[in-house]
């Protein structure tokens, strides 16, 4: 390994690979880096930086790249020079220093695996790399070659920035010619893990594998399904389910041959934690896992309600922590893709059924709607749109992954389907959230296939189409104008909803003819 990391240019004064669980704390607990809760958990603060830094994070722009990547604000582009200049500095910042390696893999399915290597400064990020991504067995460690290279130096400081053509001293680079990525200036662990899905975002597609910011479970017979959804939508809640196995809770890709997960493990948020609600995650806080800037007691007992450092708390930890998981993290190809919504505005049906070109529509789409402000103070919807469901994370243009869902669900007879997780009965501070066992109720129907011989109707403004019957649901919720004592107010609320999709949906209207398929 040392004589490696000198090839690299790298000289530590020590190393610290692949370790244990039990040897990635101790590692935190000498230097410092973290303390213990009161069940054992060791608990870490990532520095200044508490969550991504989405304008500090650059694609190196090359003969390979420079026509696959979708430019602009999201992938921004950095010159080969600047890359090189910067991949000096972190290597000059991690000489004569003790540092912290994990190898592994990104992608269950071997076929499509990425062998990598993360080399760190802080043992933490070395234990979040061991909880995120796939642990080799002993024997795999032996010849272990990475195809994909992660350089984390948090400290070096960049004093020529601007020259470089950085937005900040804070750096998160891709170069996927290199195979590599250098990170720099926050010691925030999701860096690390979203480097390499973006790297696994951008070269799946040339093999025909469709990359996936999504959950995905399987159920008794095998039948697999797959759950988009934004922040907020119920993606992680409503893919956990007791009489279905998890194949895995935010990356996945679909082969010819199926799905799989690309991570070994979960990063979840643990804001307002509820041990009811969410027992899977709650009990999967335990030594091993990794907590990330939470506050406690005196005694060390966690204040999941607690969010004066950053509401973006979190845990990571292996997959295995969850009881009800496939152990391969493969499935089938899915029976169901199910896209899920959390509409403010009230007026998206609570499910309805998709054509693949509508299903194209909406993953282009990528569409929920958040309240602005707290409840005490603006109570409006604001739209939020962000394409494949994790535009941040989509090297390619949008519509390669589009295509891509396109040809899968017409080959496989995969059925589309949107599910609203919002509002019924007027928007956000007049109607009603769905009710958690309601939306339990219709996705159960749409799994076990009660929903495939029912009758459905079009949505007079969306276009979706509206089951007549869901058993054990209230006929009368599935139609949302049904739901408003005041239907002129709803017409008006899915006009403004229609005119904001029709405005998003512009810039893609060179693509195919999907606008059609879209609201109207």
């Amino acid at each position: 390994m040392i004589q490696q990391l000198k090839q690299m240019g790298i000289i530590p004064s020590a190393i610290h690979c692949n370790l244990s669980q039990e040897e990635w704390k101790e590692q935190e607990l000498n230097r410092k880096e973290g303390r213990l809760s009161d069940n054992g958990t060791v608990i870490v603060n990532t520095g200044i930086y508490t969550g991504r830094s989405p304008k500090d994070r650059f694609i190196v722009k090359t003969e390979e790249t420079k026509d696959l990547v979708d430019w602009g604000e999201i992938n921004q582009p950095l010159s080969e020079k600047s890359f090189d200049l910067l991949e000096e500095a972190v290597k000059k910042e991690m000489n004569q220093k003790e540092l912290f390696i994990f190898d592994g893999f990104a992608g269950a399915d071997k076929r499509y695996q990425l062998p990598l290597r993360v080399i760190t400064l802080k043992s933490w990020q070395g234990h979040f790399s061991h909880n995120m991504f796939i642990r080799p067995e002993s024997k795999e460690l032996e010849h272990f070659k990475p195809d994909f290279t992660i350089l984390n130096a948090h400290s070096t400081d960049i004093e020529n920035w601007k020259e470089l053509g950085l937005n900040s001293k804070v750096f998160i680079i891709l170069n996927l010619k290199k195979k590599m990525a250098i990170i720099g200036g926050t010691e925030y662990g999701g860096e690390i893990k979203k480097s390499i899905f973006s790297a696994l975002n951008f070269y799946l597609p040339l093999e025909g594998v469709m990359p996936m910011h999504c959950s995905a479970n399987i159920g008794l017979n095998n039948d697999s399904a797959l759950f988009f959804g934004l922040s907020g939508t119920g993606k992680t809640t409503l893919s956990t389910d007791p009489e279905r196995r998890l194949i895995g809770d935010d990356e996945h890709g679909w082969s010819n041959e199926g799905i799989f997960n690309f991570e070994g493990g979960c990063y979840a948020k643990t804001i307002n934690l509820d041990p009811v609600k969410e027992p899977d995650i709650y009990n999967a806080i335990k030594p091993g896992a990794l907590l990330e800037n939470v506050i406690t007691d005196d005694n060390g007992t966690v204040d999941y309600s607690n969010g004066s450092i950053t509401e973006n708390t979190r845990v990571s930890y292996p997959i295995d922590y969850i009881k009800n998981i496939e152990p391969s993290e493969q499935g089938g190809h899915p029976n169901n893709v199910i896209f899920l919504t959390c509409d403010a505005f009230g007026v998206l049906p609570p499910v309805s059924k998709l054509t693949p070109e509508m299903a194209m529509y909406h993953f282009l789409s990528g569409y929920t709607a958040k309240v602005a402000g707290t409840e005490r103070g603006i109570t409006e919807p604001v739209a939020t749109f962000s394409t494949c469901f994790g535009a941040p994370f989509m090297p390619q243009y949008p519509t390669v992954y589009a295509e891509l869902l396109g040809q899968k669900l017409k080959k496989h007879n995969a059925q589309a389907w949107l599910v609203n997780t919002g509002w019924s009965g007027g928007g956000y501070g007049v109607g009603e959230r769905i009710d958690l066992p309601v939306t339990r109720q219709m996705l159960t129907s749409i799994l076990n296939g009660k929903l495939d011989n029912s009758t459905f109707k079009p949505d007079t403004n969306f276009k979706v189409l509206i089951p007549e019957n869901v058993p054990g649901v209230d006929p009368n919720i599935l139609n949302p104008r049904n739901t408003w004592k005041d239907k002129k107010s709803y017409d008006l609320k899915a006009k403004e909803l229609v005119d904001l999709f029709k405005k998003n949906f512009v810039k893609y209207e060179s693509f195919g003819d999907f606008s059609k398929a879209g609201p109207d």
